[in-house]
């Protein structure tokens, strides 16, 4: 263990060489712990508001829209003007804040990169200081890359991808710094080292500071960062709206409170992004206690079914009648390379971006640069020589309900489904706890939302006696035997060596402690968290 230093006011729990120095200077601590000072007691208020609501969800409530902000939905307002750099955004990459991807995302055939320090990074401290260095000098243009293996010398291209950095969720805190003896909320940190280093550096390029705001889960949560947002333009005498933010509607409370998310960031906000990964986790954990309300196999719940594509068309229209931006969601396939293989994924990708900008979407996300061309080609099409789709209102619709919203979904639950759920699982936790959060696994590029989902869907069917489809009672000793035999398929998929390496013991412990736990555990990143130096 490090020991303790002190930077400013903050007592720093990590390692601190002349390059880490650099990014927490004196002054740049300084900032995060008046943001804190003035933020954290907010925050914790929030989480708890959150806690109360979900008792409310599992003692039989539905989540619904709310009485007591109708007169914002029903209101005439619109956000502030869209910045010319945002308003073409029809394809997006997405990708940990990992040197040499950060070069490949920024130089792939897209307009906007989003460099992540949520799902698919890893938050060691080493993950997080480095991922700061390398995002001040991806926006300096200086950022480059040597691979020590191979001798590949990696460097930015002319007109380089859009960056937009997306910070941490408010449920995460920052184990390695502390003010006042407590921790500090990670979203925080990346928020405000990123801010400070490279405010100055964009707005001499004639941008602004872009984030994404990930699992919000109510219009008050977004005031909170909305308050955060107007501080620090303040603090730093810098225009309302220099930064700008595109919230992740992936939680199924916020599915209900878009209209007030925008208004309560309306100087803001660019754009809402349909999260649709992390939407069905939030799906299955908020409604968890509703036997009635039980997902089948997760391969199965695309976006062509009725709640998930009710909520991409209520996204839609509620972005574009208030003048914000609709994102799509991911396409997560890695392009294969036989050629029969990677065609039937291409067909795939084609048919999903083109059900998103039928449904008036702007733009779209891609995890990797040979998706790009794909999703660039079904968007042109639609949008011709427009920008984006705002002019599509969907104003004509008939209103989309809330039963429409939280519509339950058939399909069956299999044994292969829940076979394939344990390995991901078991392979990501892995990864993540060895440092990697963005892992390649069956031909899909999975975040910490697959590996969510697949945790949280078998405990649910455990909770509520379900059963497969072949009539095998799902419960806590049918689950541990699965993952005892998966486990050794993945083992004998990856090898002796990397299972060793890879903490794939510490995970197949943990993955059965939180698949068969009475409780169902809010995030697996807060345990795997413990695990991580």
């Amino acid at each position: 263990m490090t020991a303790a230093t002190t930077c400013g006011a903050l007592t720093i729990k990590g390692a601190m060489p002349p390059a880490y120095q650099q990014i927490l200077t004196v002054e740049a601590a300084d900032f995060i712990a008046e943001l804190v000072r003035a933020f954290r007691p907010r925050l914790k208020d929030l989480l708890q508001a959150r806690q109360s609501r979900q008792a409310q969800f599992d003692a039989g409530a539905l989540p619904d829209f709310l009485p007591q902000t109708a007169a914002i939905r029903q209101g005439d307002w619109q956000v502030a003007a869209l910045p010319k750099d945002l308003q073409d955004r029809r394809v997006e990459i997405t990708g940990p804040v990992d040197r040499k991807m950060i070069i490949n995302a920024l130089n792939a055939d897209v307009k906007v990169f989003m460099a992540d320090f949520e799902d698919s990074q890893t938050p060691s401290w080493d993950g997080v200081i480095e991922g700061q260095i390398n995002l001040r000098d991806a926006n300096l243009g200086t950022i480059s890359y040597t691979d020590p293996q191979s001798g590949k010398h990696y460097a930015l291209n002319d007109n380089p991808a859009l960056l937009i950095a997306r910070v941490r969720g408010l449920h995460l805190w920052e184990k390695h710094i502390e003010l006042d003896g407590e921790q500090v909320p990670g979203g925080l940190v990346d928020f405000a080292l990123y801010f400070f280093h490279n405010y100055q550096t964009r707005m001499q390029k004639g941008t602004g500071v872009y984030y994404y705001v990930p699992k919000l889960q109510s219009h008050l949560e977004a005031k909170w960062w909305d308050d955060i947002f107007r501080h620090t333009e303040q603090k730093f005498a810098v225009a309302i709206g220099t930064i700008r933010a595109t919230v992740l509607i992936e939680t199924l409370p916020a599915a209900f409170e878009m209209d007030e998310i925008l208004y309560m960031m309306k100087d803001h906000i660019a754009a809402l992004n349909c999260g649709r990964w992390d939407y069905i986790f939030s799906y299955i954990k908020t409604l968890n206690n509703h036997p009635d309300r039980i997902l089948p196999d997760r391969q199965v719940v695309t976006m062509h079914k009725p709640f998930l594509n009710a909520y991409s068309r209520l996204l839609v229209k509620t972005c574009h009648k208030r003048g914000a931006l609709a994102m799509g969601g991911m396409a997560a396939f890695i392009p294969a390379k036989d050629p029969a293989a990677n065609a039937a994924i291409l067909e795939r990708v084609t048919a999903d971006k083109e059900l998103e900008a039928r449904n008036g979407h702007d733009g779209t996300w891609v995890a990797h640069p040979g998706l790009a061309a794909t999703a660039n080609g079904v968007f042109a099409q639609y949008l011709t020589d427009k920008p984006n789709q705002l002019h599509i209102s969907r104003a004509e619709d008939a209103p989309i309900t809330a039963a429409e919203l939280l519509a339950p979904c058939d399909g069956e639950r299999t044994e292969a489904g829940m076979r394939t759920n344990i390995r991901v699982a078991l392979q990501y936790l892995a990864a993540w706890i060895s440092g990697k959060g963005c892992v390649p696994i069956y031909g899909l590029m999975e975040d910490a939302a697959t590996a969510e989902i697949s945790r949280t869907s078998i405990w649910q069917w455990i909770k509520h006696g379900k059963s497969l489809s072949n009539g095998k009672l799902i419960t806590k000793t049918l689950f541990a035997s699965f993952l005892e035999e998966e486990a050794k398929v993945v083992l004998a998929e990856v090898g002796s060596e990397v299972w060793q390496s890879q903490n794939f013991d510490r995970a197949q412990a943990l993955l059965l402690e939180i698949t068969t736990a009475d409780q169902l555990v809010d995030f697996l990143t807060l345990p795997a968290y413990q695990l991580l130096d």
